[in-house]
């Protein structure tokens, strides 16, 4: 896949999937994969799609809590076969006309002889335009546009809004089924204070930056990727109650059936199925109790449902 840059234009003609596109969940990947489609007809697909951390809205402080950082998103659009993806930052066209984006961008940057976009797009300042003003303005800049309808499961419409609040409510596999793969953040680990290693049960700290969507604070079944090899994992989301240690929010994992050093890398934990909730502990030997079965009931889980075997 081809990243263009700022001053890069495209002289093949293109089919450009249209949106923000910040979980790439099945929605997306219809829209994305209905652009590809348009290679049997000689154009070349394409992404325009803004840096998820860039984009402000009116609510939630003004910010986006990302379900992918723009490293995951890309890496999942490029999965999907993309020849070009053009991700500029949100603030660089927020003000652009709708006239001006479809001629300047699609027509004259990105070579696009057909547009693909959801029901739910929009695009120009404040917002002005949806998939009707882009079907008007492809008319008259010879640009085809295809409006792709939402999808819907047994959990209702399949929305970036949708799977956030499951996330964060840990109903982790309403999330997954929507997102089409696993829910994953992929953070550096950090130094913590051993208290775990005391506990038997060594772990890794990431701290989760408030630009991502937290998941419900408690105990998760997940894998962690480790090079090419998965091993399963206990991880913990919370700010360490028992300890009082008034932390902003950490994920921390026990890797079972790992030894190693994996300080300053970035790992990327995967999370399958929520445990159960957050809980202080009166005193660190019941905590130690509760993660061993923590541990028995996420090898029990992933002896049952094979999951290691995904992704």
């Amino acid at each position: 896949m081809i990243y263009l840059k700022d001053d890069e234009t495209v002289k093949e003609g293109t089919a450009c999937a249209l949106g923000l596109f910040d979980g790439v969940h099945r929605g997306h990947q219809l829209v994305i994969a209905k652009a590809c489609g348009y290679k049997q007809q000689g154009l070349r697909s394409a992404v325009f799609t803004f840096k998820t951390d860039t984009v402000t809205t009116k609510g939630n402080n003004g910010r986006i809590e990302m379900i992918l950082t723009d490293r995951g998103k890309h890496r999942r659009i490029e999965k999907l076969g993309v020849d070009y993806l053009f991700s500029p930052g949100f603030g660089e066209y927020k003000d652009m006309s709708c006239e001006d984006f479809v001629r300047g961008v699609l027509r004259e940057r990105l070579n696009c002889k057909a547009a693909v976009c959801g029901t739910d797009f929009r695009f120009g300042k404040a917002a002005a335009g949806d998939h009707n003003t882009l079907s008007e303005l492809g008319e008259k800049y010879g640009i085809k546009v295809e409006v792709v309808r939402q999808l819907c499961d047994n959990n209702g419409v399949i929305s970036s809004t949708v799977i956030r609040s499951a996330i964060r409510c840990g109903e982790i596999e309403i999330a997954n089924s929507m997102l089409g793969y696993t829910f994953f953040m992929e953070l550096p680990v950090e130094h913590g204070r051993m208290i775990a290693r005391k506990l038997e049960h060594p772990t890794i700290n990431q701290r989760i930056p408030d630009t991502q969507v937290i998941p419900r604070f408690g105990v998760y079944c997940t894998r962690v990727l480790i090079g090419e090899k998965q091993y399963a994992g206990v991880t913990n989301v919370g700010v360490k109650p028992t300890f009082e240690m008034h932390t902003s929010p950490l994920a921390e994992t026990y890797i079972i059936g790992y030894d190693g050093d994996l300080y300053g890398q970035t790992v990327q934990v995967r999370y399958d199925s929520f445990i159960r909730a957050e809980k202080k502990f009166d005193d660190p030997g019941k905590l130690k109790e509760q993660i061993n079965e923590d541990t028995r009931q996420a090898q029990q889980y992933y002896k049952g449902t094979g999951a290691m075997l995904k992704e």
